[in-house]
C-alpha cells in the first residue's frame, strides 16, 4: 500500500511538471520580447555589441534560403537613456514624441554589388573619357543623384577578427577575391590558408621580409627614427599595405593608398586587417591632402612613372612631402643596370635636381634596392637654380583647401619661412605640443589648447564610459568632420587608428592634424567617400549633419554612411536635437538600433540586414 502511494505521488509531480513545461515553452514561443536566437538577433547585438559572438559565426548569408538568414529585427529599436540633461530635466519630449520612434517607410533596393564605391565603379562616366592615359579611369567620377541602395554582404560574410590577429589573417569569405594569390604567389603578399587569407609579410622589394626591409631602411639612414622623428608616413602603391601594418608597432601612422586597378582588391584587404589605406591614383589631380604634410614618402615598385606627365607625379609627391622629409624610392632602376632602367634613373636624377633634392643614401648592389631622397628646408635653392625649372608657384595655386578636384601642379610651392620650418617635436610630445602651423596664429593655437582640452573631456566623461559602446571591437575610426583632430588624440592609448576627415567646405585644419603625428584626408560629404563597404568600425561626426543638410540631400549621407560602416558598426552623432529628430528616422528604417544620451549624442548600431 505504501509503494502505491509513492507511485501515485511520483505520477502526480511528473503530471504537474508537464505541466510547468508546457506552459514556460507556450510563453516563449508568444512573446516577442524573449530572444530564442541570441546569435542572429539584433538585441543580442545591442547586449553584446558582438564581443561574445564566436568569430566562426556568420552575420548573414544573403542566400534565398529564408531559413540561414537572420531573423528581421523589429524597426522601432530607439532607446531614451534615463540620464538628466544638462538643465535637470528629464527628457520626456523624446518618449512622447511620436516622430521620434517612428521609422520612415521607404522601399530600400540592394546594389548591384557587395563592394560598390559609387564614385569609382561609375562605368558610364568612364566610358565616356576621352582619354585614359594619366589614370583619368582611376579618378573620382561620381554619378549625379546619388545612388540610393543599400550594398548586400558577401555570402557568408563573418564577423571580422580582432586586431592584432587581423593584421595577420583575415577571413576569405569577408573579401572572396582570390586573385592577387595567383598574381603574388612568388612575393607573399597573400595566400589561402582553409578559410582564411594570411599575409606572411612580403612583397615585391621585401624579398627578406617586411620587418627586414624596415629595419634596413633606417639602417642606411640612421636619421629616419621611426616612431621618433619619423611619425606619419605615406605609402604609394600599398599592395596589401604589409609596410604600413608592420610600421604601426614602431609608432608610425602610415597612410597606405593605391587606385583600384587588376591588383584585385588590394584595399579592401588592408582595410580588412585593420590597417589605415584609401584608394587614390596620382593621375591628372592633386591627392586629397595638404602642402608639407608626410615626413617620409615611400614607393615600392609602385608603378608610378614619376617622369611622365611632365614630372607632375613627382611634383606631387614635393607637394605633400614636408620640408626636410624623405622619399624613399625603392625600383628597378635604382640598381639594374640596363640601358632601359639606366635611362629612367638618368631622368630621375634630372627631374630630382631640378626640384633641389639630394640623394642621401643608396643601396645598389643589394637584395634591397632603394634610394633615399633628402626635400629642402628652405627656398634657397630654389632661387639659385640656372633654369628656374620647374618654375615657383604663385600664391593662388597653393591657397588651403586647393587639393579638391584640383589639377596636379606644374611648379614648386613656396617652402614656409621660419618658423614654421620648424620640425615637429618627437613623438609622442607632438600630439599636444603647438603645431608648426599654428606657430604664428596666436588665436589659432588658443583654440587648439581648448579643443584638446574639451575633447580629452568628453571622451573620458561620456564617450567610453556612457554611450554602451563595446571599444574592445573598436579599430577603424573614422571622425568625418575632426577639426584639430582632438577625437583622435583623445584615443591615442586605445589600440585603434582615426581617419580624421576635413570637409572641403569647412575650415582647413587638416595641417595642423598632420602637425600633431596624425593622419586625414580632405572630403566632401555629398558625395562618396573612396572606401570599399565595411570598412570601418565606428563613425563619429559633431554638428556636422546640421550644415552639410543645407547643401545636401540627408538620405544620401546616411546611405553612405550605412555602406562605410561595418554590421555590429557605430555611429556617434552629436547634433541639434532638430537633426537628430529628422536622423533617427532614417536609420530605423535601415533596421539600425538607436540610443539617445542626454538629448545631445545619437548613437546607432547597424545590424545585418539587407533589404
Amino acid at each position: 500500500m505504501i509503494k502505491n502511494i509513492f507511485q501515485s505521488r511520483k505520477l502526480s509531480g511528473l503530471f504537474v511538471l508537464s505541466i510547468l513545461l508546457v506552459s514556460v515553452t507556450i510563453l516563449l514561443l508568444t512573446n516577442d520580447t524573449i530572444d530564442l536566437f541570441p546569435y542572429l538577433s539584433l538585441s543580442y547585438l545591442r547586449r553584446s555589441s558582438l564581443s561574445n559572438i564566436p568569430t566562426s559565426t556568420p552575420i548573414s548569408s544573403p542566400t534565398n534560403d529564408s531559413s540561414s538568414s537572420p531573423r528581421e529585427p523589429p524597426v522601432n529599436q530607439t532607446r531614451v537613456d534615463d540620464h538628466q540633461n544638462d538643465q535637470g530635466l528629464e527628457l520626456d519630449w523624446l518618449k512622447d514624441d511620436k516622430e521620434w520612434n517612428v521609422s520612415l517607410k521607404i522601399d530600400w533596393r540592394r546594389c548591384e554589388s557587395p563592394d560598390y564605391m559609387p564614385c569609382l565603379d561609375n562605368t558610364k562616366a568612364i566610358k565616356k573619357l576621352k582619354s585614359k592615359r594619366n589614370m583619368e579611369h582611376r579618378e573620382r567620377h561620381c554619378p549625379e543623384p546619388a545612388p540610393k541602395c543599400l550594398v548586400p554582404l558577401p555570402q557568408r560574410y563573418k564577423v571580422p577578427l580582432p586586431w592584432p590577429q587581423s593584421r595577420d589573417m583575415i577571413w576569405y569569405d569577408n573579401v572572396p577575391h582570390p586573385k592577387l594569390v595567383e598574381y603574388k604567389k612568388d612575393q607573399n603578399w597573400v595566400r589561402k590558408s582553409g578559410p582564411f587569407f594570411v599575409f606572411p609579410g612580403g612583397g615585391t622589394q621585401f624579398k627578406d621580409g617586411v620587418i627586414h626591409y624596415i629595419n634596413f631602411i633606417q639602417k642606411t639612414l640612421p636619421v629616419l627614427e621611426w616612431g621618433k622623428k619619423i611619425r606619419v608616413v605615406l605609402d604609394v602603391g600599398c599592395g596589401v599595405a604589409s609596410f604600413g601594418g608592420t610600421l604601426l608597432d614602431k609608432n608610425v601612422i602610415t597612410m597606405s593608398f593605391a587606385p583600384k586597378d587588376e591588383h584585385e582588391a588590394q584595399i579592401q584587404f588592408a582595410l580588412e586587417r585593420g590597417i589605415p589605406a584609401t584608394l587614390a591614383v596620382i593621375g591628372t589631380q592633386k591627392l586629397p591632402f595638404p602642402d608639407n604634410a608626410y615626413d617620409v614618402i615611400h614607393c615600392a615598385r609602385c608603378r608610378v612613372h614619376w617622369h611622365g606627365y611632365g614630372g607632375r607625379p613627382l611634383l606631387e609627391l614635393n607637394r605633400v612631402l614636408r620640408p626636410g622629409g624623405y622619399f624613399v624610392w625603392s625600383a628597378t632602376p635604382v640598381y639594374q643596370h640596363d640601358e632601359g632602367h639606366r635611362n629612367v634613373w638618368k631622368t630621375m636624377e634630372s627631374l630630382t635636381t631640378s626640384m633641389c633634392w639630394k640623394v642621401v643614401a643608396r643601396t645598389r648592389f643589394t637584395k634591397v634596392g632603394f634610394v633615399i631622397y633628402h626635400k629642402p628646408n628652405s627656398d634657397s635653392c630654389y632661387e639659385s637654380r640656372k633654369d628656374k625649372d620647374p618654375p615657383l608657384c604663385i600664391e593662388e595655386e597653393t591657397k588651403k583647401n586647393s587639393s579638391w578636384y584640383t589639377p596636379l601642379l606644374t611648379c614648386l610651392p613656396k617652402l614656409p619661412v621660419s618658423p614654421i620650418e620648424k620640425w615637429p617635436s618627437g613623438w609622442p610630445e607632438r600630439l599636444t605640443d603647438t603645431p608648426v602651423s599654428l606657430l604664428r596664429e596666436q588665436r589659432s593655437e588658443e583654440s587648439f589648447r581648448e579643443d584638446t582640452k574639451l575633447w580629452s573631456g568628453v571622451m573620458s566623461n561620456i564617450y567610453l564610459y556612457s554611450l554602451a559602446i563595446n571599444w574592445t571591437r573598436i579599430h577603424n575610426v573614422m571622425d568625418m568632420n575632426a577639426g584639430y583632430g582632438g577625437f583622435a588624440a583623445a584615443l591615442i592609448h586605445k589600440p585603434l587608428w582615426v581617419m580624421n576627415v576635413i570637409p572641403v567646405e569647412g575650415e582647413d585644419t587638416l595641417s595642423t592634424i598632420f602637425d600633431r603625428g596624425l593622419i586625414g584626408i580632405y572630403h566632401d560629404w555629398c558625395e562618396s567617400f573612396n572606401t570599399y563597404p565595411r570598412s570601418y568600425d565606428l563613425l563619429h561626426s559633431s554638428f556636422l549633419l546640421t550644415s552639410l543638410s543645407q547643401r545636401c540631400d540627408l538620405m544620401e549621407v546616411v546611405v553612405e554612411i550605412d555602406r562605410i560602416v561595418r554590421p555590429g558598426g557605430y555611429l556617434v552623432v552629436q547634433d541639434t536635437v532638430e537633426m537628430l529628430k529628422k536622423l533617427n528616422p532614417i536609420l530605423l528604417s535601415l533596421r539600425w538600433s538607436t540610443n539617445m544620451y542626454r538629448g545631445k549624442f545619437l548613437v546607432g548600431l547597424k545590424s545585418s540586414w539587407r533589404p
